[in-house]
């Protein structure tokens, strides 16, 4: 049976896996990695048959790609929005750190070609979401930097969520079909939250991830006094790409939809 949750650590390299197409992990359909790189140092991603992106976590870095180059530097995920570059098969995307660095890099299958694109902060800007409802306890903030409809061609979906302390998001517990990939880290090293997939409970810590398989529902909470960040990743299914639509909540819990605020005070 595949894995659900994992702790993953980094290895001497620098390097750490969470899913690959061939590990515990490979219901995820995406090979997905973070990586720390010290200034100076450069690093080349991109394959033939598989389309990148590369998000940068924290930093300061010079992309390269094709015959463009970018200087994207970012103090936290948890004050400042994403810089990533996702590009098609055979393209090569080289980053270069100018200090202590930290990315994450998601692949997944796909042969169509579509132009190579600089995310920035203010494409990707950071919503509110279930603002005033259930208690206002499960607020939060949500970017999408690429889906189905900002990137036709791409097989992936890459955004982010950043919570308040004590709160929930995913909720109300939701699924869609397809697999789904979550990595979190907190604003503190000692943060934690719980991490559903379908019946079975986690603790999310920092640097740890949950990987969702299609159908199973998956709401998160983070414990009082500790902010978490997640970066979401949905792979497409083939004919059945992910949109805001395929959302569908439990029908055990719609009912909260409908209840007076004052029913949560």
């Amino acid at each position: 049976m595949a894995k659900v949750f994992g702790y993953p650590e980094f290895d001497a390299q620098g390097e750490e896996i969470l899913s690959t197409y061939d590990n515990e992990y490979s219901e995820m359909l995406m090979d997905v990695r973070v990586y720390r790189m010290a200034p100076g140092t450069t690093r080349e991603f991109g394959r033939v048959g598989e389309e990148c992106a590369v998000l940068l976590l924290s930093g300061k870095i010079t992309f390269a790609w094709e015959d463009q180059t970018a200087e994207c530097s970012r103090e936290s995920v948890f004050t400042e929005g994403p810089y990533t570059v996702h590009a098609s098969t055979g393209i090569a995307i080289k980053v270069t750190a100018e200090a202590d660095t930290e990315i994450l890099v998601q692949y997944t299958k796909n042969d169509t070609e579509f132009g190579a694109k600089l995310y920035v902060p203010d494409e990707c800007p950071w919503k509110w979401s279930a603002v005033g409802k259930f208690g206002n306890v499960a607020k939060r903030r949500v970017n999408t930097i690429f889906d189905k409809v900002i990137q036709p061609g791409s097989n992936m979906v890459l955004g982010e969520v950043l919570n308040d302390k004590g709160n929930w998001s995913g909720y109300l517990p939701h699924r869609h079909p397809q697999p789904e990939l979550y990595y979190f880290r907190f604003d503190r090293p000692e943060g934690f939250g719980a991490s559903f997939v379908g019946d079975d409970v986690f603790k999310s810590v920092d640097n740890s991830f949950s990987a969702i398989p299609g159908g199973k529902l998956h709401p998160q909470a983070v414990a009082p006094g500790f902010s978490m960040y997640t970066t979401w990743m949905i792979r497409h299914l083939p004919g059945d790409p992910w949109l805001q639509e395929s959302r569908f909540n439990d029908a055990a819990y719609e009912w909260l939809n409908d209840v007076d605020e004052d029913y949560f005070k």
